[in-house]
């Protein structure tokens, strides 16, 4: 099995779409019939009422209200007015598939091997009785700087480089106003969350990408999970597929133009002590469009202990999770397993 997996995965999803191939066994995923999926409703948030000084108080307080109550509903939000331009997430979004779109041999310059995380390729091999996703992908260090691998990064498309460049400040900008706007709208410290990232606070770049699938109706793009990070920023094309589990029921994500998706990880209820939620998510398949996304984690820097912040444990709401280090370590080995690892962190 681990070595079918392994020969599975030193090929591309997409040359096999190229050559015409029928999804192999460990593709197939799920045999149920399945319910169409409505629209999540998740509440579009206007970030520049929350990071400039304005006189309208009435508006940021409304504004932080309808964050709270999609982060403790939904667990993510759709952030507008994020500082970036529509011809920038253009951009982003052409350079993406621009690569993708790359002949194989100059794709795989920057391959990875099988069980590694960073480079081009698939994910690393999951534990036997794990299905594989339906995608190839290009995972990137971006922050801090001198962690950077980038012999991963393309040289082509030309502007690949200078755009992830571009985007990672611009990112590097928007965890520090949503990080801040969460702590305010629990009426919290507003550096108390990017106290717990810390100065040296990681982020990785995803760029996916979904080929068609002539069997979505038993093939995934990728397996339900929660993230491990804090959170995670996903710029979307305009094809649907990300889809979130709510009371038992798949809802998909509406695309949003000039809209981020900003999703709670994990570490983001710990530090909430369990106020805001980290939704299980899945990305399902397409016959006819192939999808691109950019996913940016933005996760605690490496060995720094988080847990609930100051003001979340009180009488009324003990302490729900204990302190925790590279929490993302071990929610990595038990998303291998297709589980959960939030329980290793509950008191």
């Amino acid at each position: 099995m681990a070595s079918l997996a392994n020969v599975l995965l030193s090929r591309r999803v997409q040359e096999m779409v190229i050559n015409g191939e029928e999804p192999e066994s460990l593709y197939i995923c799920r045999h149920e019939k399945q319910a169409p999926s409505p629209l999540a409703p998740i509440p579009i948030i206007d970030l520049n009422l929350l990071s400039t000084k304005t006189e309208e108080e009435e508006e940021e307080e409304e504004e932080l209200h309808k964050l709270k109550s999609a982060l403790c509903s939904w667990g993510c939000f759709q952030a507008i007015n994020h500082g970036m331009s529509s011809c920038f997430l253009d951009q982003l979004r052409h350079v993406t598939r621009e690569f993708f779109q790359l002949p194989m041999e100059e794709k795989n310059m920057y391959c990875k091997g099988v069980e590694e995380v960073e480079g081009y390729g698939g994910d690393p091999s999951p534990e036997e009785g794990q299905f594989l996703d339906w995608q190839d992908r290009l995972l990137l260090t971006v922050y801090p700087q001198d962690l950077r691998d980038t012999k991963f990064w393309p040289q082509n498309p030309i502007s690949f480089r200078e755009d992830l460049e571009n985007y990672t400040c611009k990112m590097r900008m928007v965890t520090g106003i949503v990080s801040k706007s969460m702590a305010k709208s629990l009426q919290l410290e507003e550096n108390c969350f990017l106290d717990q990232f810390g100065e040296r606070a990681a982020m990785q770049a995803r760029f996916n990408y979904y080929p068609c699938c002539q069997r979505p109706d038993i093939v995934l793009g990728l397996k339900p999970h929660a993230d491990g990070t804090g959170y995670t920023i996903i710029l979307q094309d305009e094809v649907e597929g990300l889809q979130i589990l709510q009371n038992q029921q798949w809802f998909t994500v509406p695309t949003l133009p000039n809209g981020l998706l900003i999703l709670m990880g994990d570490q983001m209820e710990i530090m909430t002590n369990g106020i805001f939620k980290s939704p299980v998510h899945r990305v399902v398949t397409n016959t006819e469009k192939a999808r691109t996304s950019i996913a940016v984690f933005y996760t605690p820097e490496k060995h720094k202990e988080i847990g609930p912040v100051d003001g979340v444990v009180h009488e009324e709401r003990p302490a729900v999770f204990k302190k925790v280090k590279d929490y993302e370590v071990t929610h990595w080995e038990y998303y291998q397993r297709g589980m959960r690892a939030l329980h290793i962190a509950h008191v």
